[in-house]
C-alpha cells in the first residue's frame, strides 16, 4: 500500500478528491477545475483504476436521508469456521454501510443504517440469526461529531466555501 500511496502525486491526490466529491463530473469539467489538458485528466483517471486506486464509483446519500437514519456499529464476535458465511450474509443486506475484522473483543464491526428503530431491531435480529454468529454487541450513533468524508477533503484542496 506504501508503494501506491507514493505513486500519487498533487495531481492525483486532487483529481481523487474531485472523483469523490463527484465521480459524475465531466472530464472537461475536471480539467479546467484542475488546469490541466482533458486528455491529461483521462490518462491519469485510466491510470488510477488500472493500479487500483480507483477501485469504482458509487452513491453518496444526501444530508435529507442522512439526517433522517439510525445508524448503529453492531461489533460480531463469529465462529471461525464460518467467518466467510457471514461475510456473505452481510453482503446481501443493504443496511450495513460496511464491515471491518479488528481486533479485541469482536471478530467484526458492522456500520449499520436503519429508517427507524423498529427496523434496526429488526436487522439485529436477522444478524444475531446468521449461521456461526455467536454475540453481537450493538451501539446507536447519537451524533457524528467529526466527518472527514472525501467532500470535506475537496473543499480544503479547492478551497471552496462550505
Amino acid at each position: 500500500m506504501e508503494h501506491m500511496q507514493a505513486r500519487l502525486d498533487d495531481l492525483d491526490r486532487q483529481l481523487l478528491a474531485l472523483l469523490q466529491a463527484n465521480a459524475r463530473a465531466p472530464t472537461a469539467e475536471l480539467a479546467r477545475r484542475l488546469k490541466v489538458a482533458r486528455t491529461t485528466v483521462v490518462a491519469r483517471i485510466a491510470r488510477l483504476e488500472r493500479e487500483g486506486v480507483v477501485g469504482g464509483y458509487g452513491v453518496r446519500l444526501g444530508r435529507r436521508l442522512e439526517e433522517s437514519a439510525v445508524r448503529a456499529f453492531c461489533g460480531l464476535s463469529v465462529q471461525a469456521r464460518c467467518a466467510a458465511v457471514v461475510i456473505k450474509a452481510l453482503e446481501r443486506m443493504p443496511e450495513v454501510e460496511g464491515a471491518w475484522a479488528v481486533s479485541g473483543e469482536f471478530d467484526y464491526m458492522v456500520q449499520l443504517r436503519c429508517a427507524s428503530p423498529q427496523e434496526l431491531d429488526a436487522l439485529l435480529d436477522q444478524l444475531g440469526q446468521i449461521e456461526g454468529v455467536r454475540q453481537t454487541q450493538t451501539s446507536m450513533v447519537l451524533s457524528q461529531k467529526i466527518d472527514r468524508r472525501p467532500t470535506d477533503a475537496l473543499k480544503a484542496i479547492t478551497g471552496e466555501p462550505t
